[in-house]
């Protein structure tokens, strides 16, 4: 059981590294859209892999409690460790990547924020922003 948690996981998570990667270059390329669509297949893929994870936690606790050895290390076979490191490797990729994600979303939601702000603007009370002025009030210079 434990290589077929492992295995799924380290699927779950390969899909999420590709569907990251389409997100930043449809941001890049401002299809939006696609991005908003491919939301609900990530959280769908994350709340998988997290399912499966909880699951391969509670075979290695019961496979150490099993061997009665203190260091995983120990009770695992080879290729169930290189499973495990590719699964941290592909881990340490996927936070990249949306950290790089991050970044992008940051940008453009600051970028509709000022548009936003320079087109209707934005009453301030203290360090409050109140409502945006109503559209009209709104000049246009040709």
């Amino acid at each position: 059981m434990l290589l077929h948690y492992l295995k799924s996981s380290i699927e779950d998570v390969e899909s999420l590294i590709d569907l990251t990667q389409k997100d930043i270059e449809d941001i890049k390329k401002a299809n939006h859209e696609l991005v908003f669509e491919r939301t609900k297949i990530k959280n769908d893929l994350l709340k998988s892999f997290e399912n499966k994870k909880s699951l391969l936690d509670n075979e290695l606790i019961k496979l150490v409690k099993d061997k009665k050895e203190s260091d995983l290390e120990e009770v695992l076979k080879d290729e169930e460790k290189s499973l495990l490191n590719d699964m941290k490797i592909k881990l340490n990729r996927l936070k990249d990547l949306n950290k790089q994600y991050a970044k992008f979303v940051v940008i453009i939601s600051e970028f509709y924020n000022t548009l936003l702000d320079k087109v209707f603007p934005c009453e301030m009370e203290g360090y409050h922003k109140t409502h945006h002025k109503p559209a009209s009030i709104l000049k246009v210079r040709a």
